[in-house]
């Protein structure tokens, strides 16, 4: 039966629980399309594929019901793969390890995958259900969403054909999201200029851990810590007094995550042992009171290694470290027309060292505002460049401009209301979704986001609430059998 064979719905989770046991992380999607394939075939149901791999799988109107508008509903395939630094997992290759805890469902070790494998899950079980009456319904599987959007960019006007799309990729029950902002990267090249490391000196890691991450997006105002810009600080206040030279810096994975983790490697005179470590303990403490119960479980270790062959050049690492401490991170402004809705943010995302290419830096911008969405990137661009990297924007996405009173939000309202006795909360989303770009493809789509409750996402304490899950089905299934005649 697995793990999760015993919840309801039943057959959402017995896909879901499918569905954790094939590797799917971002570009690497090829096992879960042909599952999906699979599953179309065995269902007799028609589908088809585009030259961005995005799946469509189609089911024809129930009896009576082939003159409602046409339905959309859209979740993505792929996942984020984050784990815990000490837990051994490949992403390509491995099966999720689910498990219940206290009315939640969670991964061992890893990132759930619930984003958004339970909107496709709820998908498949609609597809497969032969007890429901509803319209003409196509289920879009799209990917890459997590790491470029690249399924949604690549999609082609006329590959669906409803004009109502649920997207079923939003992370609380009982609120609808009728809006999102418009992303955008920057990512900064450096070429590290390095010298040998002086002699006499001893080397130390200095490995950053026990921040809880999050997402770039929906968890940007929480006051989560960002590894790269503590431990940058640190280093960065550190050189001012004493002698430091840093041999490598790296941390950070996804560019839609909130750093967690990062390390450094630096050599320092032997006799500046006691004081390095003085140092630390002072600053986490410091760090650990300006997080306060935001993140409590911050800790900065160090442990001597071997003494690295190279390190920066005190010229380079003057200006890359003063870079990486005046970058901004957070929220960079509020909504004016929406009460604590961000606005604008930046996220500095990750740091890496690529043998072939140098240091590359990666940073997320998001905005409801296009102006301001550039404005900050172009900041972080001039920062960068000041300091000798080489800038680069991504494509970027647009966002979506709500529509309180369209068809479908409505509708959505009054199906919710007679549910379960309550009004949901309708709002706009600081996150990306693919939304936006179907709205360029597909102006005149009426469009509404929803899901579950899930928590930690894009983090190893990713979690999905167990009794959330069954009123989204409750309302999904409630809801297709609502939508209108063409002729209305």
């Amino acid at each position: 039966m697995g793990v999760l064979g015993h919840l309801e719905p039943g057959t959402v989770w017995k896909y879901f629980e499918e569905i954790c046991q094939i590797p799917r992380p971002s570009r690497n999607e090829g096992k879960i399309l042909a599952y999906l394939i699979g599953f179309a075939k065995k269902h007799k149901l028609e589908w088809k594929q585009d030259a961005a791999g995005n799946l469509l799988i189609s089911k024809p109107a129930s009896y009576g019901f082939e003159n409602r508008k046409n339905l959309v509903l859209q979740s993505h395939v792929d996942m984020v793969g984050e784990k815990h630094g000490d837990y051994e997992h490949d992403f390509h290759t491995d099966p999720l390890r689910p498990y219940i805890e206290n009315g939640w469902v969670k991964a061992v070790g890893t990132t759930l995958g619930a984003d958004d494998g339970i909107g496709v899950a709820a998908q498949l079980a609609l597809l497969a259900a032969d007890d429901m009456k509803h319209g003409p319904i196509e289920c879009l599987f799209t990917v890459d969403e997590e790491s470029g959007m690249t399924g949604a960019f690549g999609l082609k006007p006329g590959f669906f054909t409803g004009k109502i799309l649920l997207n079923l990729d939003s992370e609380d029950e009982g609120e609808f999201f009728i809006g999102c902002a418009g992303g955008m990267d920057t990512i900064v090249t450096f070429i590290p200029e390095t010298e040998p490391s002086p002699e006499g000196l001893m080397g130390f890691q200095v490995r950053l851990t026990g921040l809880q991450g999050g997402h770039s997006g929906d968890e940007i105002e929480k006051g989560l810590g960002n590894s790269l810009k503590i431990l940058g600080r640190f280093l960065w206040e550190y050189s001012r007094n004493h002698v430091l030279h840093i041999a490598s810096f790296e941390g950070g994975n996804m560019r839609n995550a909130i750093p967690r983790e990062a390390s450094a490697v630096i050599a320092l005179p032997p006799a500046a042992r006691k004081e390095l470590i003085a140092s630390l303990d002072r600053f986490e403490s410091m760090a650990g009171l300006e997080l306060g119960e935001a993140d409590p479980d911050l800790r900065i270790l160090a442990a001597a290694c071997n003494t690295p062959e190279k390190v920066y050049t005190p010229a380079f690492q003057e200006r890359f470290m003063s870079a990486i401490y005046q970058c901004p991170h957070g929220v960079i402004a509020w909504s004016n027309d929406v009460p604590g809705l961000v606005e604008t943010s930046t996220n500095l995302a990750s740091l890496k060292h690529d043998p072939a290419k140098g240091l590359i830096v990666t940073t997320s911008q998001r905005s409801s505002v296009d102006a301001s969405k550039l404005a900050i990137a172009e900041e972080i661009k001039d920062l960068f460049e000041k300091a000798g990297g080489k800038a680069e924007f991504s494509e970027g996405y647009p966002g979506w401009k709500p529509n309180p009173d369209s068809d479908i939000v409505n509708i959505s309202k009054k199906v919710y209301r007679e549910l379960f006795g309550t009004d949901p909360v309708v709002r706009a989303i600081h996150a990306g979704l693919e939304c936006g770009l179907f709205l360029q493809k597909y102006p005149s789509l009426d469009m509404i986001s929803f899901g579950p409750t899930i928590k930690g996402a894009h983090t190893p304490e990713e979690r999905l609430l167990i009794e959330s899950t069954d009123k989204f089905w409750r309302f999904l299934s409630a809801i297709i059998c609502e939508i209108p005649d063409e002729a209305s």
